[in-house]
């Protein structure tokens, strides 16, 4: 019996939050705070699933009294592309939020780590996000887990009134009728093998573009983190203690201070690397500080123990992993701080929304995109919360949104879908035509997406479980062409963004770039604006 032919789950609540991870709790506790009911689907296990959950945390806690300064250092590394409403609003609430659940399950930082993030306290990823279901779960929001979403539901005003999916363990469908939905889905690592990412496929982003919500930064989608060559141990940190050399013992000239930025100490790594083999020692270093790297990212050291390396006092060779917009400010646009989309009735929060007015087109790294789901996801659910609240009841949802991977019929086996995640990867992960384009590549790689996706409106994706995987696909390929599209557009080199045929950075081109459209996405420029300036 397929899920077409048993009785679907349907369920109503004020609130629906499509994610997970933290951006998705945090939503989850702020729209019952404000009293509404709430039901959280996610792709896996929440509280399990996702890159925060495989990782250490940290986050950007910034007293009142330095928060001027902060937000100047975090625009000069964004290149002039932040809004200082956002900056504010995401230090105020990660400041205020935040710290209570790390004073109840974090630990000080010590050593090396105290030196570098100063007087906060840490907290393993796997504790917080446990911490965090607990709390969802305790405040009294519903849990659907191993729930993927397939698409959004409208109702014949256009309002976004739910969404549908796949309960993947009963191989049976689902929907949920809300007044107000938040997207809190992730980024889109690709597949890369980046640690946690394998769910981050940009669900959000395409159910998101679907209903008519643009696309914002997805040029700034071409982070590459550091990983012992192999691993998927990308732990940026403590990279910052290493000295880099060539395959002669050489050392590679870099800036220590701007690896977490990947400005100019990362691209003279990555060329590096891409001239040759790359080596690492953790020798800059005392041996005091080595315990407590040991001690505070321990399962980053397991890699090396596996390989009976002393990472201390022994080089060992890295590569590049791409961590495409979960660690870029690639995603959905929001309106104003509360995540609105400019679609009634749906908010994106997390690495699901753009984060360009938080880090513009620099990363977020860890600590900034961190504290960023903490705000977005707290504003998203309140405001989520204040629209459903508003009404006492809505009409109920008239259509279901999204086709692509969704189609009617059923596939012959896997193989089709497995084919066009090859063919995203094939363009999106290799390093040299990503990290530093050109429009020649550009181009290419978009000639050879776009003929994909016309594959791709064409295969059958079968019911249940295979339409979650169709729609997995689907999604990365959506996202690899909004990447191209806005990349070809910004014909200069800014922050993440380096255009070899473009290397200067123009004046002139200081605004976003948006992307509009599924099938014939359409890009738009407009100005950045600056409501008071960031002094």
């Amino acid at each position: 019996m397929t899920p077409r032919e048993r009785d679907p789950l349907r369920v109503t609540t004020d609130v629906l939050v499509v994610g997970g991870g933290p951006a998705a709790t945090w939503a989850a506790l702020a729209a019952r705070a404000a009293g509404a009911e709430v039901l959280l689907v996610d792709k896996g296990y929440c509280g399990t699933s996702g890159v925060t959950a495989s990782a250490g945390t940290t986050h950007w806690l910034v007293p009142p009294k330095h928060r001027a300064a902060a937000a100047a250092e975090r625009d000069r590394r964004g290149a002039g592309l932040t809004d200082p409403a956002y900056l504010d609003r995401t230090m105020d609430q990660s400041w205020r939020r935040y710290q209570p659940v790390a004073a109840a399950i974090g630990y000080p930082a010590t050593g090396y780590f105290r030196d570098v993030l100063g007087e906060r306290h840490l907290v393993q990823g796997p504790v917080y996000m446990k911490e965090m279901r607990r709390r969802v779960r305790r405040a009294g929001a519903r849990i659907l887990d191993h729930a993927p979403a397939l698409g959004l539901l409208r109702d014949g005003d256009g309002q976004v009134r739910g969404a549908r999916g796949v309960l993947r363990q009963e191989d049976r469908a689902w929907s949920a009728t809300a007044g107000g939905v938040v997207l809190a889905t992730g980024g889109c690592a690709f597949r890369s093998g980046a640690l946690g990412s394998h769910v981050n496929t940009g669900d959000g982003l395409l159910m998101a573009a679907e209903v008519g919500a643009a696309l914002s930064g997805m040029e700034f989608s071409n982070y590459y983190g550091l990983s012992p060559a192999g691993a998927a141990m990308e732990k940026n940190l403590y990279f910052r203690t290493a000295t880099y050399t060539d395959a002669d013992g050489a050392v590679v000239a870099e800036d220590p201070d701007e690896i977490g930025a990947m400005v100019t100490g990362r691209v003279a790594l990555m060329r590096a690397r891409l001239a040759g083999p790359l080596y690492a020692v953790l020798d800059r270093t005392t041996p005091a500080h080595r315990a407590d790297l040991r001690a505070q990212t321990a399962n980053a050291f397991l890699v090396f123990d596996r390989l009976g390396i002393d990472p201390f006092r022994q080089r060992f060779e890295v590569d590049f992993v791409l961590e495409g917009t979960i660690r870029g400010s690639g995603g959905v646009r929001t309106l104003d701080p509360s995540g609105w989309t400019g679609v009634p009735g749906l908010w994106a929060a997390g690495d699901t929304a753009s984060r360009e007015p938080l880090v513009g087109a620099s990363s977020g790294a860890g600590a900034p995109n961190s504290s960023w789901t903490v705000a977005s996801g707290s504003l998203a659910g309140s405001a989520a919360a204040r629209h459903a609240l508003a009404s006492a009841t809505w009409p109920a949802p008239a259509a279901g949104t999204g086709t692509a991977g969704v189609s009617a019929g059923r596939t012959r086996g896997r193989r089709p879908w497995r084919d066009v995640v090859d063919t995203v990867q094939a363009v999106m992960l290799p390093m040299a035509p990503n990290a530093f384009r050109s429009a020649g590549t550009l181009a290419a790689g978009l000639r050879r997406l776009d003929a994909t996706w016309r594959e791709l409106r064409e295969l059958p994706a079968g019911t249940g479980r295979q339409q979650v995987e169709a729609r997995e696909a689907a999604a990365m390929l959506a996202a690899a062409r909004w990447v191209q599209h806005s990349a070809l557009a910004r014909t200069e080199s800014r922050g993440l963004h380096r255009r070899l045929d473009h290397p200067g950075t123009d004046s002139a081109q200081r605004g976003h770039v948006l992307v509009h459209g599924v099938d014939h996405p359409v890009v738009q420029r407009i100005p950045a604006i600056r409501k008071d300036p960031v002094r």
